[in-house]
């Protein structure tokens, strides 16, 4: 039988993947979670675009890693370990929306 842990981050592949193409993003998930099937690392999961994503589900995330993102305020969160590249963070569905902008030509980062 499949372990819980593996079904969660199936799942989330999943919605990743699903998520994206209703916005209109081509979108491909890993055979077995296992980005050579794609033509890259095994590490990559899912393919949204030409963007590689790993995708990690965990049953408890730090809470600071979910700042208010209602409004316009704040879009994404940028956090760093000493000695290691900085991380940008932001909501899936925030994400996806940026990525169909790029891709109809209408992202204000074009400007």
């Amino acid at each position: 039988m499949t372990h819980p842990n593996k079904i969660r981050g199936n799942t989330l592949e999943r919605e990743i993947v699903n998520k994206s193409k209703e916005a209109g993003l081509s979108a491909k998930r890993a055979y077995a979670s296992d980005g050579r099937s794609l033509g890259f690392s095994e590490v990559v999961d899912v393919l949204v675009e030409d963007v590689t994503i790993q995708a990690k589900r965990k049953k408890k995330v730090a809470q600071w890693l979910y700042p208010d993102f209602h409004g316009d305020d704040v879009d994404c969160v940028v956090t760093r370990m000493d000695r290691k590249e900085a991380l940008i963070i932001m909501p899936l569905e925030r994400w996806i929306k940026m990525m169909k902008e790029i891709k109809d030509g209408t992202s204000k980062l074009d400007k």
